[in-house]
């Protein structure tokens, strides 16, 4: 029988493929690990960090070349929608950020707003068309999620784009970094230092 760490690092590594080649996120991959693995749902799932080391790990076995690429071309596109949305203070969070996105990968943006319906107001001015869901926020708080569709100029594909809209006292600590020291999010002015060094882990950092 195996040990509980090597089930996890099973599910990890299943749940880093569906994430590479299908582009799902961090938790519906462990799900989906867990029903291809045939496991009860009351394993214990690997956490988050653990998975992305399995991600990394399988990029730099399968894809590492074309991804790097695809990773620098959705952080060009998240740019650029950081600069149209500065008002709201944009922060890139996700695999975009961390640096495991591919082209299956959408982009979230993380904006902190004086008025919660000033995002919306804002898509609306710039005739766009978005669907709004409640999605769990990085505090474990409930918050609006505006997400579009757009067409991505390099890859020829649509990307999904995900704004999640948080209050403005929100962003005081946003920037922390995590128990292993990584920083979960960062400003157009971070993302533009991840865009000159061109390495695609140094979100992580």
């Amino acid at each position: 029988m195996m040990s509980m760490n090597r089930i996890q690092e099973e599910i990890a590594a299943v749940a880093a493929r569906y994430i590479v080649e299908d582009g799902l996120e961090l938790g519906p991959a462990k799900h989906q690990a867990l029903k291809t693995l045939g496991l009860s749902a009351k394993v214990p799932l690997p956490s988050n960090e653990v998975l992305e080391e399995a991600v990394f790990e399988h990029l730099s076995l399968y894809a590492q070349a074309s991804q790097a690429q695809e990773l620098q071309t959705l952080r060009v596109l998240a740019l650029t929608w950081m600069q149209r949305l500065e008002v709201f203070r944009p922060h890139l969070t996700g695999a975009v950020w961390k640096g495991f996105a591919t082209s299956k990968s959408d982009i979230y943006l993380q904006l902190f707003c004086d008025d919660s319906k000033s995002a919306e107001i804002e898509l609306i001015n710039q005739g766009l068309d978005y669907q709004v869901s409640a999605v769990k926020g990085f505090r474990g708080e409930v918050v609006d999620a505006l997400s579009l569709n757009i067409k991505h100029p390099e890859l020829g594909v649509f990307v999904g784009l995900h704004l999640m809209v948080y209050d403005l006292d929100d962003l005081r600590g946003a920037l922390k970094p995590n128990a292993k020291g990584r920083i979960q999010r960062g400003d157009a002015k971070a993302l533009q230092k991840l865009l000159n060094a061109s390495t695609p882990d140094e979100g992580l950092s």
